[in-house]
């Protein structure tokens, strides 16, 4: 089986990447750290387990990144293109792209390839292929044309086959494809024409590749919506032969045939690929997983702000443009098996135990002549694992969940957490999580960086805990401004102090719309918001009294006179919400929580005067802020209209008053006439 995991946005602010997306997102020569280049002049190192940015580079302006920046992992040192011919070469300490090493060359870079075990690679547009140090050696050196004229390469890939490098490029030629392969142990270019097979209109939109012993992969996404597999060989019987391979379908109809843009293919394991592109003609895009073995789709995850069809993939990520973000999606697959396939496996069984078929070596066992002897000491091996493997105790899985909050990356805590959840709930639960929740916080205080925000959620929701149990929960949100996390813990936690209280409501007025738009609140609280600002029309009541208040009676001629002196912009005021929808949802989350007069009065005088007008605490506000209100402009039609209401409903009172003063007189009269028959008809008269 295989699932998509909670997605989180990598980049704080849109990428500069203009409708292509960013050139590349690569692997540092740290983990968890990737190089993410945008098509415009700027190089990001990120962090990915902090979801921050660790440095920033930029080329000057009028300058252009022209390829994706790697990481030299040999040296640790970043190399970038720029205006086809110039290369860089930078480490952290440097700060500025100008000042550091640049090599103009001869002929224009299509790509720079590093892997792990070996020198980094140059292969330029016109299909030559350089190695980093030979070429920093002689910059002006000449560059061979290896394609043919019109020969374009739309696709490349660098690999290590057997300790050597090989690396792969795909050409597009007047709708016909050729796939290159460079060996560098023998430094033979393979030549080799790909067939388009039935459809012969068909267009190749995406590739990716893998190596299975003696055969390359080469996957493709083709436009007609399928998956084609090509088998080419690492060793050639004639490699100086243009050969000619037919590709076989792989899976069938994984997007729609009318994609002509925004999809993708890449490889995860030898049985699992993620498509990424809508598998419907009227659907939205969509990043899902298959499994090539049994052509099963095992999991989907929408995405309806759109992509830009580019998706990258390293260790358990994949990372892809959402809407104008970078986004990246953690994954898992099993290993592959039919029950899993189709959804079948049991949740008690551990699919990892037959991993270890997958770390044999079978060229090697039969190189080195491996026979009967060790096959029945690998047997005698075998069962006393499984002996040992019985004997150990089972440890339940709230204490693996507290241990690995303890000292785990936040990803297995993620896992040991859906184990925890998975299971049936003891008396002890809300012990547990409370205690899970306590142990997060005060790893966060030790370690900054570690912010397991996925697991707060799934904490949260669990609508066990409170404010009292985990008082930390909520000033580390608001450390992290963190409005999602704040906004369910104001709808759950019942003993929110007004301190807590006032704090979320200045993140929630002072955070920009950008960030808002987003992020992922809860709109139930404004359903009907959309609507209205969709209708454009609040309805109108006139000639209505409302609690004894005309809104267009007036008695203050000086006030009407300036109310009236903008009558356009009056209705427009009076129409529309001040706010956003998502930040009307959040300010609801403070209004519905509970609070004392007596604790929040004081808290709410620390509020900035120009978010004063906005809330429905009026009385409180005003009482807080008065001196503030009546000097500032914003406040200026506010106060005229609750002059304007306070003395209606004086002047009702007034008249109430009035009629108060009768009803006691006729009370009087009627205590005063004690005998009264069985039937009377009394006339009183008032003046």
């Amino acid at each position: 089986m295989a699932a998509l995991e909670e997605g989180f946005t990598l980049t704080a602010v849109p990428l500069g990447s203009g409708p292509d997306g960013p050139l590349g997102v690569e692997q540092s020569d740290k983990t968890d750290q990737f190089l993410v280049t945008d098509s415009g002049r700027t190089v990001i190192l990120y962090k990915v387990s902090d979801q921050k940015p660790l440095g920033s580079w930029s080329v000057k302006q009028g300058q252009i990144i022209t390829c994706p920046a790697v990481c030299n992992f040999q040296t640790g040192e970043y190399i970038v293109v720029h205006d086809n011919k110039v290369l860089r070469i930078w480490n952290n300490e440097d700060v500025n792209l100008d000042k550091v090493f640049k090599a103009t060359l001869s002929a224009e870079v299509y790509r720079i390839h590093s892997i792990q075990g070996t020198e980094p690679l140059v292969l330029f547009k016109e299909g030559a292929i350089r190695g980093l140090e030979a070429l920093l050696a002689e910059p002006q050196q000449k560059i061979e044309t290896v394609i043919s004229d019109e020969e374009v390469i739309k696709w490349t890939k660098f690999f290590m086959v057997f300790r050597h490098p090989v690396l792969i490029f795909i050409t597009e030629k007047h709708g016909n494809y050729f796939a290159y392969v460079q060996k560098f142990n023998s430094r033979i270019l393979s030549k080799y024409t790909l067939l388009l097979g039935q459809e012969e209109k068909s267009v190749t939109q995406s590739f990716s590749t893998s190596v299975h012993r003696k055969f390359i992969s080469l996957m493709s996404l083709s436009s007609d919506g399928c998956v084609y597999e090509t088998l080419i060989p690492v060793h050639p019987s004639d490699p100086e032969k243009n050969q000619r391979v037919v590709p076989s379908l792989l899976l069938k109809s994984v997007v729609s045939g009318n994609a002509r843009s925004g999809v993708a293919l890449t490889i995860l394991d030898q049985d699992h690929v993620a498509v990424l592109g809508p598998p419907l003609s009227a659907s939205k895009e969509c990043l899902s997983i298959w499994n090539t073995k049994f052509q099963t789709l095992q999991t989907s995850k929408e995405l309806p702000q759109g992509t830009s069809g580019q998706l990258w993939y390293h260790g358990e990520n994949l990372f892809m443009l959402h809407g104008k973000f970078l986004t990246v999606i953690p994954y898992k697959c099993e290993v592959s098996s039919l029950a899993g396939a189709l959804g079948k496996l049991k949740h008690g069984q551990d699919p990892d135990i037959h991993a270890m078929t997958h770390f044999v070596n079978w060229e090697t066992s039969q190189g080195y002549g491996l026979g009967s002897q060790n096959s029945e000491q690998s047997k005698r091996i075998l069962r006393r694992r499984k002996i040992e493997v019985s004997v150990q105790p089972e440890v339940p899985p709230s204490t693996q969940l507290l241990a690995a909050v303890q000292k785990d990356s936040e990803k297995h805590i993620e896992v040991e957490l859906r184990k925890f959840l998975a299971v049936k709930r003891t008396p002890d639960f809300h012990t547990i999580i409370g205690d899970v929740v306590i142990g997060i916080l005060g790893r966060y205080k030790a370690e900054p960086s570690f912010y397991p925000r996925n697991c707060l959620m799934q904490l949260i929701q669990t609508r066990v805990l409170s404010y009292s149990l985990c008082p930390g929960l909520m000033e580390s949100a608001l450390e992290k401004t963190d409005v999602q996390i704040l906004q369910i813990c104001l709808q759950q936690f019942p003993d929110i102090p007004e301190s807590v209280t006032c704090a979320c409501l200045k993140i929630f007025l002072s955070i920009g719309d950008d960030s808002l738009q987003e992020t992922d609140i809860n709109m139930e609280s404004v359903s009907d918001y959309t609507a209205t600002i969709q209708d454009g029309e609040i309805e109108q009541q006139t000639e209505i009294l409302q609690n004894g208040f005309n809104p267009e009676e007036d008695n203050c001629e000086n006030c009407a006179q300036e109310l009236i002196e903008k009558p356009q912009a009056a209705t427009e005021e009076s129409t529309s919400c001040p706010v956003t929808g998502k930040r009307a949802a959040l300010l609801n989350a403070i209004l519905h929580s509970a609070y004392s007069e007596t604790f929040l009065l004081p808290h709410l005088k620390d509020i900035p005067a120009q978010h004063i007008t906005i809330m429905d605490w009026i009385c409180l506000l005003l009482d807080a802020n008065f001196t503030v209100v009546v000097m500032i402009p914003e406040a200026k039609r506010l106060l005229l209209s609750l002059y304007k209401f306070v003395k209606s409903q004086i002047s009702i009172c007034s008249e109430l008053n009035k009629i108060e003063v009768s009803f006691r007189e006729l009370q009087k009269l009627n205590q005063e006439k004690t005998n009264r028959e069985l039937y009377s008809i009394e006339v009183l008269e008032l003046f």
